[in-house]
């Protein structure tokens, strides 16, 4: 029923190609009017679900101590800062920073905005610590010991060499990152002396500007990749008016699915962004399939309408169920509890179904438009290029022949795989989406050497009453976690209220160090912090305690980004706190921050893609096994599936590299790509051994014509998408390499180990 409702179709397509191609044609214009209306949301705090508990306690965090995400510009001088020329540079830029549209002027951290604590005959004094550019030699001298002596300010907007200042901007909103960025870029340009340089650092802006590069690279990594496809069709088949009917194909299918997903009102995230990317390869799967056995069996029917229907129907149940199970195991990706990962795995399972329908009407129809004269020219007598045959001859010869010895090498691969996996780390930095030459890349790696840190988190610590934070054990107990945590060479520096109580204690007694202590009165604490909020801005101290001194926030500045180093800050406090025990009335430490949020979203999203490829694994399987009527073969037909997962991770394991967010994404492809080998390779071979009543032949006819289809398929997409490996970001550089690799070990396994177990147990699931 099934093959007959597939027949009629096909059928259609043949007798009315003209139709079929304009109906085809007039829905996706309907698609693609839909593209205008694209909201981009380069967010990735959108991994998480606004109902995730993290997630909503750093939006309470930013609201209730008025924190906004920052973007760190650091200038660096040669001849150092501390000379007045710098100076007035440095000035000029930051004035000209507080003026820029979705800047917070009131809260930039800089020499000439935040301020510095000292006492001046016996009464507090707060002011900028550059409240004037310094003319002389002896008030420059003084401005480096003010900035030196204050740990507040030291290593943080001036590195302790002198020869590099800071500028903390915070942002209105994240996805103002690249344009004031860009701003900003142009502003210290203009300023910038001889000698001096120029950097723009943190994770908003890491995070906008990958959003913003990653839509350029799509619309040059889309054709490079097209482009390579194209190359590989050609060599493979000869013939160039069948180059394009895969492509076609494939970019209808990217429209129809990326217009659903904009038309529906989703925004199109980094996740989705990648759908075109990993619709490319999958949907021209069963177009290769069809194209190459239609070239290979056209020189002896010399017809055709004749030929594709020859060829579509030893396809119609492979072509069907193929991207059946690839289409379910993406939809699986829906019980994740990432939105974008969700919207993701949906509308790719909806731009394979497209591709279906359109490698049995669109390409049925075009080779029908094309004159018989043309394939008469092509194909009308056997094909010249017979290394391809003379190559799988030798594969399927060497196959059969060495059975034990194959299984053996795969069983031993797998072994190795596993092993690697287990070294596999569980890693992510937004950062390092960009290569290593990539300016964000440099300025991350200079200003976290030169500063306390780039990287923000934010420890809350929670008592259970008003005016707690005051009691001098809290006070105290907070400074003694600060200091533990800086003794972590990752944590830069830490700051807090008692930074600030402890300074002015330090500076109204004449700047003893026995003073640089937290006083053990809470109404010496009060005291000061109502001069500190009566001589300074009353709202300096918003960020790090709020109005009740209900609750107090540290300030934490890491050196790096990456999920392990957060981890392992996390850990440390968690071991300060277990060993020392909260003081009575604190209810609670808890995280959160730019950095924290993003260590979260990486790890559920890791947990997630792992539990939804498991059940899309399950799913495939039973699929698969219920079109093969047969459990065993349902088990064999995943080994390309498994062992080129297994491998491909293996290899990430044993050579270091961590497992990130494009690698997690990339484990989805194996399905898509693994399952349609296996379908192709036990359909057909269930065929031929039906039809010869042997196994060694039907072997040898399979390593003729089908296999032919699969080979090719495999060097298309794995040759084809090494372009990617030019991009300059990351996560495109993966996916490349993870298109080759991936359908490298699944065509390997299909051809070699797939034959082998045949010999070895065919005639347990295999039907005479």
């Amino acid at each position: 029923m099934l093959k007959n409702a597939i027949r009629r179709l096909v059928t259609f397509s043949i007798d009315y190609p003209k139709t079929v191609i304009a109906i085809v044609l007039a829905v996706t214009a309907v698609f693609a009017v839909q593209f205008p209306k694209a909201d981009i949301d380069t967010d990735p705090e959108n991994m998480l679900e606004d109902s995730q508990p993290d997630r909503v306690f750093y939006q309470k965090v930013k609201k209730e101590f008025g924190i906004n995400d920052f973007i760190v510009v650091g200038i660096t001088d040669e001849s150092g800062i501390y000379r007045s020329e710098s100076l007035k540079g440095v000035e000029r830029i930051i004035s000209q920073i507080l003026k820029i549209k979705g800047v917070i002027a009131e809260d930039v951290i800089s020499l000439t905005t935040t301020d510095n604590i000292k006492a001046r005959e016996g009464t507090l004094e707060i002011r900028p610590a550059m409240s004037r550019v310094p003319e002389t030699r002896e008030e420059v001298e003084t401005l480096r010991r003010d900035i030196a002596g204050n740990p507040f300010l030291h290593e943080k907007i001036v590195s302790a060499d002198g020869k590099a200042t800071a500028i903390y901007i915070p942002i209105q909103k994240k996805d103002m990152s690249y344009r004031i960025g860009s701003e900003l870029e142009a502003i210290v340009n203009k300023e910038l002396l001889p000698g001096q340089r120029f950097y723009l650092a943190g994770l908003p802006i890491a995070e906008d500007t990958f959003g913003y590069e990653m839509f350029k690279q799509m619309a040059v990594a889309a054709p490079m990749a097209g482009l390579g496809i194209m190359i590989a069709l050609y060599i493979m088949l000869r013939k160039v008016g069948f180059i394009f009917i895969p492509m076609m194909d494939a970019m209808i299918s990217i429209v129809w699915a990326m217009g659903a997903l904009i038309g529906l009102g989703y925004p199109v995230h980094i996740m989705s962004s990648m759908i075109p990317i990993f619709l490319m390869p999958i949907a021209i799967l069963n177009d290769v399939h069809v194209l190459s056995e239609f070239a290979d069996r056209y020189p002896s029917i010399r017809d055709r309408r004749k030929t594709l229907l020859s060829v579509m129907e030893d396809l119609y149940i492979p072509s069907f169920f193929a991207p059946l199970t690839t289409s379910v195991g993406f939809a699986s990706l829906a019980l994740t509890h990432i939105p974008p990962v969700k919207v993701f795995g949906l509308f790719t399972s909806f731009g394979i179904a497209a591709a279906w329908l359109f490698s049995m009407t669109i390409v049925p129809a075009v080779i029908m438009l094309i004159k018989e004269e043309q394939f008469e020219k092509a194909f009308g007598q056997e094909r010249k290029h017979l290394w391809q045959k003379n190559i799988l001859k030798g594969i399927g010869d060497f196959a059969w022949n060495r059975s034990v010895l194959i299984v053996a090498g795969f069983s031993l691969l797998l072994i190795v795989g596993i092993y690697g996996i287990t070294r596999i780390q569980v890693n992510d930095n937004p950062v390092r989406w960009f290569k290593e030459s990539h300016p964000l890349r440099q300025a991350d790696t200079m200003m976290n050497r030169l500063f306390g840190g780039t990287y923000m988190a934010y420890l809350v610590v929670e008592g259970d009453k008003p005016e707690i934070i005051k009691d001098p054990k809290v006070m105290a107990y907070v400074d003694r976690l600060q200091k533990h945590l800086e003794e972590e060479p990752l944590v830069g520096k830490t700051s807090s209220v008692a930074d600030i109580v402890k300074r002015i204690n330090f500076v109204l007694h004449d700047e003893d160090k026995t003073y640089d202590t937290v006083p053990d009165s809470q109404e010496a604490i009060g005291q000061m912090l109502f001069l500190f909020q009566s001589s300074g801005d009353p709202d300096d101290l918003d960020n790090l305690l709020d109005v009740d001194a209900r609750q107090a926030n540290i300030w934490i500045q890491m050196k790096g980004g990456d999920n392990r180093q957060m981890t392992q800050v996390e850990e440390r406090a968690a071991s300060y706190i277990q060993k020392n025990p909260l003081p009575e009335g604190v209810i609670r430490v808890q995280w959160s921050g730019l950095t924290h949020i993003n260590k979260v979203w990486q790890m559920i999203m890791v947990k997630g893609m792992l539990f939804a490829v498991t059940d899309s694994f399950i799913l495939v399987f039973i699929l698969i096994a219920i079109q093969l009527r047969s459990f065993l073969g349902g088990l064999l037909a995943m080994l390309p599936i498994t062992i080129s997962i297994v491998a491909s991770y293996g290899l990430l394991g044993i050579f270091g590299r961590d497992y990130d967010m494009p690698i997690a994404v990339c484990s989805a492809l194996a399905l898509g790509l693994g399952d349609d080998l296996a379908i192709h390779f036990f359909h057909r071979i269930q065929h031929l051994y039906r039809v010869t009543g042997s196994l060694s032949e039907a072997n040898t006819r399979f390593f003729q014509e089908p296999a032919l289809a699969s080979f090719r398929m495999t060097a298309v997409i794995a040759v084809g998408f090494l372009p990617l490996l030019l991009s300059s970001l990351t996560p495109y550089i993966t996916v490349g390499t993870f298109f080759a690799t991936l359908m490298t070990f699944a065509a390997a396994v299909t051809l070699l180990l797939l034959p082998a177990t045949t010999k070895l147990l065919g005639r347990l699931y295999l039907k005479k």
